[in-house]
């Protein structure tokens, strides 16, 4: 959404790849972020000229792709093309998910906004302490067009959602390489400042997705109740 500034960089790194389909999701852009791509490239345009929202255009453009592997970018992130190579080598090597490392940029538990903090949280609840914060929510990173298939491709609208069913699915999840998109993202109003309607949103999907968490485990997750003995209650 309105990327003029930044998607021809992203296009120079992609058309580095040899790529089977570029697929390119215009959600709501009121620049000239359509004429720039159809000019200098031969990918193909989901064009919609209202806003879809975070996130959704992901799932558009997995359901609508051909390939094999499905590597997820924002168009306001341009990302070396070297950079983006571990994510789709993770997938053949047999991964079904391969997510952005974000740790390196995180910082110390204490110094972690709630967002962060909530990723984590959701990782842990599913047993998987291994992966920390890192979550679909965080681009680049690549999976499996099956593995898109038995999430469901509406469920990619939701990211941390959409991850949750993937654990619980028994998919090869790993993060092989580390992006900086933490210190790069582009400020906009949205999303500065404490409580930013980006972060609510983000929060709002993990809220949703640790519903999700609780149908799957059960009240306490994968969290354990070692200390109380419970069956010398009952009689």
């Amino acid at each position: 959404m309105n990327e003029k500034d930044t998607i021809i960089k992203l296009l120079e790194q992609l058309h580095r790849l040899p790529l089977h389909e570029i697929i390119f999701v215009v959600n709501g852009s009121t620049d000239e972020s359509f004429e720039m791509i159809r000019n200098q490239s031969k990918a193909i345009i989901v064009h919609y000229q209202q806003a879809l929202g975070h996130d959704v255009g992901r799932a558009v453009g997995a359901k609508l792709a051909d390939s094999d592997i499905l590597l997820f970018l924002d168009g306001d992130v341009p990302i070396l093309a070297e950079h983006l190579v571990p994510f789709i080598d993770a997938i053949e090597q047999g991964s079904d998910i391969a997510l952005n490392d974000i740790s390196p940029w995180i910082g110390m538990f204490s110094n972690r906004d709630y967002v962060t903090i909530v990723k984590e949280f959701i990782n842990r609840s599913m047993g998987r302490a291994d992966l920390e914060a890192n979550s679909l929510t965080a681009v680049p990173h690549a999976i499996r067009k099956e593995a898109a298939q038995i999430i469901g491709y509406a469920n990619l609208s939701v990211p941390p959602k959409a991850q949750v069913i993937a654990l619980e699915k028994g998919l090869k999840i790993n993060a092989p390489a580390s992006v900086d998109v933490i210190t790069k993202n582009r400020l906009r109003a949205r999303n500065v400042g404490q409580q930013n309607a980006v972060a609510d949103l983000i929060i709002g999907d993990h809220i949703e997705a640790l519903k999700t968490v609780f149908d799957i485990k059960g009240p306490r997750l994968s969290f354990m109740d070692q200390i109380r003995q419970r069956q010398l209650t009952k009689v």
